[in-house]
């Protein structure tokens, strides 16, 4: 089962790569990019596997440049949702794109004007309908013994928000002085030797 994991993992990605939309992504960038010039902030939010994948985007962004924040799933339609404001910009990850918490909270979001980014494996998803822009994540088989529990579609959303993280921090021209301010700890933050 081991070694069936790692074939699907591998076959999934090099497809998945292959078609990465490059095109949606510079829009989601530039979207964000416009939004930070205005002094509007960037979220990123999720429900279950994908919410670790937003918390994981939100620090590698602000580490790169691109200072971001964290928007709960579901606290978001409890009161959370008052941390947007006109001109923000929110990422919303899930793989179906129909979690009902979520679309909650990305209603919550464009009743307060914020704009939405969708990160899903389906592009005429319920959520996607309502993004700006729509970012694909999208595998077939998920690698596991029921091919139901997330995998291989984590590491595609996570393929994407890195990418994303890449345009962001080209577009803020971040250098390694800027980048090792950000990491005053750890092994980061001990040398000027990053490969950047």
């Amino acid at each position: 089962m081991l070694q069936r994991y790692l074939e699907t993992i591998k076959n999934e990605l090099l497809s998945f790569l292959a078609n990465l939309d490059r095109d949606n992504l510079k829009r989601a960038a530039d979207i964000i990019a416009a939004a930070k010039n205005t002094n509007n902030r960037l979220h990123f939010s999720g429900i279950g596997k994908p919410s670790y994948v937003a918390a994981y985007a939100a620090s590698l962004c602000s580490s790169t440049g691109t200072p971001a924040y964290v928007l709960h799933g579901t606290e978001a339609v409890h009161g959370s949702a008052g941390q947007i404001v006109a001109g923000d910009v929110v990422v919303c990850i899930s793989n179906s794109g129909e979690t009902s918490e979520l679309l909650a909270t990305a209603k919550a979001v464009l009743n307060n004007g914020g704009v939405i980014v969708a990160i899903t494996s389906n592009p005429n998803s319920s959520l996607a309908r309502l993004a700006e822009v729509h970012l694909l994540a999208k595998v077939e088989k998920e690698g596991g013994p029921l091919n139901r529990a997330p995998r291989a579609s984590v590491l595609a959303e996570l393929i994407v928000v890195q990418a994303l993280s890449i345009l962001l921090q080209e577009q803020a021209e971040l250098d390694l002085e800027g980048y090792l301010r950000r990491h005053p700890g750890g092994s980061l933050g001990q040398t000027g030797d990053c490969d950047l």
